[in-house]
């Protein structure tokens, strides 16, 4: 019973279904995760993964600049009252510096370099501080990077960018905030995530009543349409442009000043982190019983 009760808290927090629906999709799918999640969205109860997470941690991520290298960080506490506190984000500074002066890539060996600041500001804030993750980019030649952070850290974002300035490409930064794209072009397309979402929009077309009848072709192109529509909303060049108000695609505005986004990051606060519960189990066991 135990085991159900985690899986089913977890499927909640990665999914935002409901108690009962998340059960069901686990018991459809021998208590298997990924095959609940696909449960759930063939039943048209969760949308698709990109907008399904849940931000569920406390914490700040953080962008600095040294030279042609800029680090995005996120560390992770307890409470959102700290996040807010002076001396945790001074911290996240001096640790995010430390690790871009350090030349470190490894997130180990980051925590270790750190354990000293980490250690100290514990003792002070009283809540436990984890450095979750990070990423550094340089650019040379032509290449810039673009940033940017969105309310106080709640996300950052790093471009990497070519044949633009830096006020493009932070701008462009932005955009990626706001759109959270997956994909730069639709040839960066994993060729298992077109297969599994074409599998998932032909289960969500065989239960829809309005197409019952229609005709093999038909049905073909009208799964084609929703994975298309599905991996355009997630693809970058596909995007409206944030910044443009004639709705042009941001491929079609680089193809235009021969430019191009090499690769980017973007780093959501608690993205797949669940977040403390009280008193779950009792609230499942009421509701499974």
């Amino acid at each position: 019973m135990s085991q159900i009760i985690d899986l089913i808290k977890e499927l909640r927090e990665r999914t935002g279904a409901g108690m009962m629906d998340c059960k069901r999709a686990l018991e459809s799918s021998d208590l298997d995760i990924s095959k609940a999640m696909d449960w759930l969205r063939e039943k048209g109860i969760t949308k698709a993964a990109n907008k399904a997470t849940r931000i569920a941690a406390e914490g700040i991520s953080h962008v600095v600049e040294d030279g042609a290298k800029t680090l995005v960080i996120e560390v992770n506490c307890e409470t959102d009252f700290v996040t807010r506190n002076d001396a945790f984000i001074q911290l996240v500074d001096a640790i995010a510096k430390q690790i871009l002066a350090s030349g470190e890539t490894s997130i180990d060996a980051a925590k270790t370099l750190v354990a000293p600041l980490i250690s100290e500001a514990t003792m002070k804030i009283g809540e436990k501080i984890d450095v979750r993750r990070f990423e550094v980019f340089e650019s040379t030649g032509s290449q810039v990077i673009g940033s940017y952070v969105h309310m106080n850290g709640k996300i950052s974002t790093l471009a990497l960018m070519d044949g633009v300035d830096k006020a493009f490409a932070d701008n462009m930064a932005m955009h990626i905030t706001a759109n959270n794209p997956r994909f730069i072009t639709s040839n960066d397309i994993p060729k298992d995530a077109l297969e599994h979402e074409t599998k998932i929009q032909r289960e969500i077309v065989a239960a829809d009543e309005k197409l019952k009848g229609k005709p093999e072709a038909a049905l073909a192109k009208i799964i084609e349409g929703k994975v298309s529509k599905v991996f355009r909303e997630s693809t970058l060049s596909e995007q409206p442009y944030l910044m443009d108000e004639t709705g042009t695609t941001v491929g079609a505005i680089l193809a235009k000043q021969q430019a191009s986004v090499i690769k980017f990051v973007r780093f959501a606060v608690g993205e797949g982190i669940e977040k403390r519960v009280d008193n779950f189990a009792e609230e499942v066991m009421a509701q499974i019983k």
